[in-house]
């Protein structure tokens, strides 16, 4: 069976076409989305109605979070100070534009979802605003992967697609209980993978194309897909309803302009 996975959608609807029509394309039975629905992009309202209108099972991202219980991000969010005056501004234009109802269907939205031995999530199973980055030590991102009982993590947040593979190992520890001898024990495990399927809406990777994946249950194959469409028809809309011009800048060069956190491997401990 394909699964068709997809992230971080950010009120881009003319991506969200494109990519549904490329999921079509290539015959998946199911779709999972890991949130993101609004954002940054001038369609909130169009998104959600389309995910909700396919049934889309769809977790909540940290953005979907901030909508419906109030901004909420925590200080490492924020690479600079200008930055984070952009994203309140775009918080306050989705804040009035979004129908009650679809509101309603975002303070819903669960934190993870399941199938089988595949979990999904935003950010990381501890946060929708942790970043799992690829050069995340490795101990750090076992314990993620493991902490869901899963062998494969799918993630978004931070808009760059990558294929993670942790190898099967084991881990060799002490235990000292009170009045007991020290014991020496083993945990093993086998292969995990952490797959981040990148960003619809706000693509990261260096290109303007939207970016999802195909996973072939069967196979274990993970596909990364790049769709282009037609994104100078949102970097347009995006100045025509007055959200910051940067923006549209980022969407059509496919970059997080020039603004980064110091420490990019930082686990968020919120």
């Amino acid at each position: 069976m394909k699964i068709a996975v997809m992230s971080c959608i950010h009120s881009n609807y003319e991506a969200l076409y494109a990519v549904l029509l490329d999921i079509d394309k290539h015959s998946c039975e199911k779709i999972y989305c890991l949130g993101d629905l609004v954002g940054y992009g001038p369609y909130p309202n169009a998104v959600i109605a389309q995910i909700r209108s396919l049934d889309i099972p769809t977790c909540a991202g940290c953005w979907d979070e901030d909508i419906t219980e109030g901004l909420n991000a925590c200080d490492c969010s924020y690479p600079s100070l200008i930055s984070e005056k952009r994203v309140k501004l775009a918080h306050e234009w989705t804040n009035k534009e979004i129908t009650p109802e679809n509101r309603e269907f975002l303070a819903k939205l669960p934190h993870s979802l399941r199938e089988e031995n595949l979990t999904f999530v935003h950010g990381s199973p501890h946060s929708n605003h942790e970043y799992l980055l690829p050069e995340l030590d490795a101990f750090v991102a076992l314990e993620r992967v493991l902490s869901v009982g899963g062998d494969v993590l799918f993630c978004g947040h931070t808009h760059v697609p990558y294929i993670r593979v942790l190898d099967a190992g084991s881990l060799q520890f002490r235990v000292k209980s009170r009045g007991t001898e020290e014991q020496e024990k083993t945990f093993t495990y086998p292969l995990k993978r952490i797959v981040n399927v990148g960003s619809v809406g706000e693509p990261r990777h260096g290109r303007p194309n939207a970016t999802y994946v195909i996973y072939d249950t069967d196979t274990q194959e993970v596909t990364l897909r790049e769709v282009p469409y037609d994104y100078q028809k949102t970097c347009a809309a995006i100045i025509a309803h007055g959200l910051p011009a940067i923006f549209a800048w980022r969407l059509a060069h496919g970059l997080e302009f020039a603004e980064r956190a110091g420490d990019p491997t930082h686990v968020c401990t919120r």
